[in-house]
C-alpha cells in the first residue's frame, strides 16, 4: 500500500474532458483538427453568442472580399482539441485567434488582415 491507501502499481484512471464520450474515432478526429488549414471556424454550442460571432465573421469576410466558408464546430471534443475552454471562439487557419467573447466585425477584419 502507498501513502494514501492505494497500491503503488495501481494506475490512475484518466478522466475524459467530455463526460466519457471520447472513443478512439472521435479522439483521432479531434487530433486532426489542428492540422487543417486555410479555414475559418467558429467554436461553440450554437448559442446566441456563437451565432453572433459567426454573423460578424461572415460580414468581415464579405468586407474583405474573401470567399471563405465558415465552419461552426459544436462538438466539444473538437473544441477541446484547440485548447478552448471558453466559447465562442474564432479559429483562422488552424490557430485560435479569440475566445470567450463576441468580436465586432471590425475587430475580425483586423485579425483577418493580419492572418492572411
Amino acid at each position: 500500500m502507498g501513502l494514501f491507501g492505494k497500491k503503488k502499481d495501481e494506475k490512475k484512471e484518466e478522466a475524459c474532458c467530455c463526460g466519457g464520450n471520447c472513443d478512439a474515432e472521435r479522439m483521432a478526429q479531434a487530433d486532426s483538427v489542428n492540422a487543417e488549414g486555410a479555414s475559418v471556424k467558429v467554436l461553440g454550442s450554437g448559442c446566441a453568442k456563437c451565432n453572433s460571432l459567426e454573423a460578424a465573421t461572415k460580414a468581415a469576410l464579405e468586407q474583405l472580399g474573401m470567399d471563405t466558408t465558415i465552419e461552426h464546430v459544436t462538438d466539444f471534443v473538437q473544441i477541446a482539441a484547440y485548447g478552448v475552454m471558453s466559447t465562442p471562439a474564432l479559429v483562422v487557419d488552424g490557430k485560435v485567434v479569440s475566445y470567450g467573447k463576441v468580436l465586432k466585425t471590425e475587430e475580425i477584419v483586423q485579425i483577418l488582415k493580419k492572418m492572411r
